[in-house]
């Protein structure tokens, strides 16, 4: 049996937050994707050439969302494995925190089919992967912070 090549990549992407009525919700994307059915995910994407991971965070965004948003500060990352054709990848994936301050869902690209705004407690159940899930566990926590821009700030952009 031929031994899987073996692979690095990076992405980087955001955890776009926004508050209704006191409570913080953030942006998600459905992808109908043959290979893996229906997948609920955050917006993130690989660098063009000569990009920072905050520029390719914030393309990335506007791109598969339609928002235009603002970094409020880098957040943590995630790492997994992937297999594609005969090469194992080892993917890491920047995420920033992110305030929307103008755009709309509407605007999204092709790579998500459907794009939401949802609360941090209907994300625990609807994002596919369990990296992404804890993630979300722990921006909830960011978001409701002393730290975090204020729920007036965002309230009424984006919708």
């Amino acid at each position: 049996m031929a031994r899987l090549k073996q692979a690095t990549a990076t992405s980087a992407g955001g955890i776009v937050i926004r508050f209704t009525g006191g409570l913080p919700e953030l942006v998600v994307g459905r992808r109908n994707r043959s290979r893996d059915g229906v997948t609920w995910t955050l917006p993130k994407g690989t660098p063009n050439a000569r990009e920072t991971p905050e520029e390719t965070a914030l393309r990335e965004v506007r791109e598969e969302t339609g928002l235009d948003v603002r970094i409020v500060r880098p957040f943590d990352g995630i790492e997994y494995f992937f297999v594609q054709g005969r090469t194992r990848i080892h993917k890491t994936v920047h995420y920033f925190l992110m305030v929307p301050t103008g755009g709309d869902l509407d605007r999204h690209d092709h790579e998500f089919d459907e794009v939401r705004w949802v609360g941090f407690d209907e994300a625990a159940g609807l994002l596919t992967f369990e990296t992404e899930r804890a993630l979300v566990a722990r921006a909830g926590a960011a978001a409701v912070d002393d730290g975090f821009p204020a729920a007036p700030a965002s309230e009424e952009a984006a919708s």
